[in-house]
């Protein structure tokens, strides 16, 4: 035998081999650039927003979400391969406020096409207590502010000011919780598709129809969430909840959001705001205490274990992980519906 013949053509064939390999995946490595250049490259900030690009951009667009799911959105800080992922986007679509890490890295990014989602529609200040009913409660209360005024320790002056996650800050400390109206995410996700559809035209119409799409859903969710609350046992239609992300829904569906620690997720509440909705849990009605998915739920447990009350999950849907009660937004949002009618004896 020609061992050295052997050898020879061994060598040949592994070396053809990996030219074969080689090539092959060359190939396959320019089929998926030549893929991934054909779709709008967008970095969503956290849930919410991402929800938005991938219903609008559908098939068309390929979405990062910078906020992983569990992670609360407010925490949030970038690392070395998240700005580079931003450097190399298309577009960036985000809720400036809300993640200051975020707000500065897209700000100093070289991306096109930046979309802030808070100016594609109308945001308000809030403090811990929204909706219509506040001056109801004043004369109750007029002894407690009296007092607080002196030691400085009312729970809603002192969260409505409060800078906690940088929640006061490029929107003049306005609620940054625009999604959880679905009215107001409508006119977000309007204004996504008509930027989406500028920076690529080629796909204009699809997003233009997916965008169309996603708006009936939201108008078909308001109606759900009208009619589903339009009749209350509670006459006072108060809720109370952790931390004051429900103002918007409160103030749409003629509600009152009472909140524990104001916009701040984990604040501490003050020993008189404690007491102030102890209080006024008894004076309403109020059956629950709402808490979150993503935040402890010890503070809500405490005030529902001292005024005897019921807790239950609201859930903001920042973020969806296998505890939230659905898998997308739509779905959540039913949920915190069902919890609402449930804890306010709606018919």
């Amino acid at each position: 035998m020609n061992v050295r013949r052997r050898l020879i053509s061994t060598a040949a064939l592994a070396t053809a081999t990996v030219l074969g390999l080689t090539a092959l995946t060359a190939c396959s490595s320019d089929a998926a650039d030549k893929n991934s250049e054909d779709k709008l490259d967008v970095v969503a900030s956290f849930y919410p927003m991402e929800f938005l690009a991938k219903e609008i951009g559908g098939d068309d667009v390929e979405v990062t979400r910078l906020t992983e799911p569990g992670q609360e959105p407010h925490d949030l800080e970038i690392s070395a391969k998240q700005t580079a992922q931003l450097e190399n986007a298309d577009a960036a679509l985000f809720l400036k406020g809300l993640q200051p890490s975020v707000d500065e890295a897209v700000g100093q990014s070289g991306i096109k096409t930046k979309i802030d989602a808070g100016s594609l529609t109308s945001m308000e200040k809030h403090g811990n207590e929204v909706g219509g009913h506040a001056e109801e409660h004043s004369d109750e209360h007029d002894e407690h502010d009296e007092h607080a005024g002196e030691d400085g320790e009312d729970g809603h002056a002192e969260e409505e000011g409060h800078e906690g996650h940088g929640h006061d800050h490029d929107h003049g400390g306005k609620d940054p919780h625009i999604w959880l109206d679905p009215v107001r995410y409508a006119e977000v996700a309007e204004g996504v598709g008509k930027a989406f559809a500028k920076a690529d035209p080629e796909h204009g119409a699809t997003y233009e129809k997916n965008t169309a799409a996603l708006v009936k859903k939201l108008k078909g969710l308001d109606t759900e969430f009208e009619n589903g609350l339009k009749d209350t046992r509670s006459a006072d239609r108060v809720f109370i909840t952790t931390h004051a992300a429900f103002g918007y829904l409160a103030e749409r569906y003629g509600l009152t959001e009472e909140a524990i620690t104001g916009l701040d997720p984990e604040g501490e509440p003050s020993a008189n705001r404690v007491k102030d909705l102890q209080r006024m849990a008894k004076a309403d009605g109020v059956t629950t205490v709402f808490h979150e998915t993503l935040v402890s739920d010890k503070t809500a447990r405490t005030l529902a274990d001292d005024a005897g009350l019921k807790t239950d999950v609201l859930d903001p849907v920042e973020g969806i992980t296998e505890k939230s009660r659905g898998d997308d937004y739509i779905q959540v949002m039913r949920s915190n519906l069902a919890a609402l009618k449930k804890a306010l004896g709606a018919k």
